[in-house]
């Protein structure tokens, strides 16, 4: 097995550099069906795929969160773009989070935001979280060097395909724990939002 260390991370940088969110001015202003939906979120998140076949948006999975209390309810089969914005935040949230905490997570937004008449709207918060993405990746990416570097001074007694196993391994681990830590405090904070009062309890997954 012979893989060069530094090609994997020239590869991830520039996986990082491509990273790139939907603009609000990019969703149509119109309401749409399901099968628009679908073939919007394709066309605009497909950079985000670990396989050409993976799909990033089905309808069973649009029915599913509806029926998770995720989303509210199209009007007459049509998503606004408020539902647009909703899926998003699903799309990027359940890599990571149960159901359960995506919809307790989500519910405030919704109930405060969503179609009111709220001097601030879904657009607005929406453009204001993503916003600091770029400067967000910039910063990653300079996390991301450091791990790498720690990992490359690893095992300098092994051989070299031992060697270089065992520093890919150790750079996984490094971005696991930081993803692993980074979940812990996220779940922690979803745990202090207020609970409906609806005789449901929410596990984790």
């Amino acid at each position: 097995m012979t893989i060069d260390p530094q090609d994997i991370l020239s590869s991830i940088l520039t996986s990082l550099d491509r990273i790139d969110y939907i603009k609000p001015q990019e969703i149509p202003n119109i309401d749409l069906y399901m099968d628009q939906v679908t073939t919007f979120m394709e066309e605009h998140l497909q950079s985000s795929k670990r396989y050409p076949e993976d799909k990033i948006l089905t309808k069973t999975m649009i029915n599913n969160y509806a029926k998770n209390h995720l989303l509210p309810p199209p009007d007459r089969k049509k998503y606004s773009k408020e539902h647009i914005l909703l899926l998003i935040y699903i799309y990027y949230y359940k890599g990571i989070l149960s159901i359960g905490d995506i919809e307790r997570l989500l519910a405030p937004l919704t109930e405060r935001f969503f179609h009111t008449d709220n001097s601030l709207n879904m657009q607005d918060i929406y453009e204001e979280v993503f916003s600091l993405e770029k400067s967000e990746v910039e910063y990653l990416k300079e996390e991301v060097i450091r791990k790498y570097k720690l990992a490359s001074d690893l095992f300098p007694e092994a051989s070299e395909e031992d060697r270089q196993f065992l520093q890919i391994f150790s750079f996984i681990c490094l971005l696991s724990f930081d993803v692993y830590v980074k979940k812990q405090v996220i779940e922690k904070l979803i745990d202090q939002l207020p609970q409906k009062n609806d005789g449901k309890k929410h596990h984790k997954e």
